[in-house]
């Protein structure tokens, strides 16, 4: 799988000729830094001080070499991948290593970063249902009016939580039809590959 870079992206990282090769270590650094505890002005100034660059040119070099190897973490890019992604920036092979290299070595702290920024969600513990019929009112002698009345305990960060639900029976097959069409929808080859990319 390829990634597609869209323009700015491009740009953002054509920068990286103009800084050199031993500039791309320090960039590549300062990226993970961001994914790890968010922008850091100071240090992009202290880089360009070092680099004798903009503070501009550092942060969008910052900031393409960020997009690069999370997007081709996240999809657990190949190494064949990986280069012919780069390979359309037009960089020189010595460059194109390196960020191989800044990819490779870096691949499994990101997405574990990238994991713990992930929401954390609720998850199924039980249910508990019941059906009820009202049969009559003082109004309307003969009305058959069901509700089906649902509790759904979910766990989340270690505690349980209850969520009460009440729809009518036409609402609630129409909610398992949909259900069971996304269950099969998952088994088919385009689900499974993309599932496959994503762990």
């Amino acid at each position: 799988m390829l990634l597609v870079l869209s323009e700015e992206q491009k740009a953002h990282l054509g920068c990286l000729p103009r800084v050199g090769g031993t500039a791309v270590g320090e960039l590549g650094r300062l990226a993970v830094e961001l994914l790890r505890r968010g922008a850091a002005p100071r240090a992009y100034e202290a880089a360009a001080r070092k680099l004798n660059v903009g503070v501009d040119t550092i942060q969008h070099g910052v900031e393409g070499l960020t997009y690069l190897l999370t997007e081709s973490s996240k999809l657990m890019i190949s190494e064949v991948d990986f280069q012919d992604s780069i390979h359309v920036l037009g960089f020189s092979d010595e460059l194109n290593k390196l960020l191989l290299h800044l990819y490779l070595d870096n691949r499994k702290e990101i997405r574990s970063i990238l994991s713990e920024l992930a929401p954390k969600l609720p998850s199924y513990h039980s249910l508990e249902w019941r059906l009820d019929v009202q049969l009559a009112s003082r109004s309307l002698r003969q009305q058959i009016k069901p509700a089906v009345t649902i509790k759904l305990h979910l766990n989340q960060n270690e505690d349980q939580t209850a969520q009460v639900l009440q729809t009518d029976p036409s609402t609630l097959l129409h909610l398992i039809q949909q259900l069971e069409q996304a269950l099969g929808e998952m088994k088919t080859n385009h689900c499974r590959r993309i599932v496959r990319n994503m762990k």
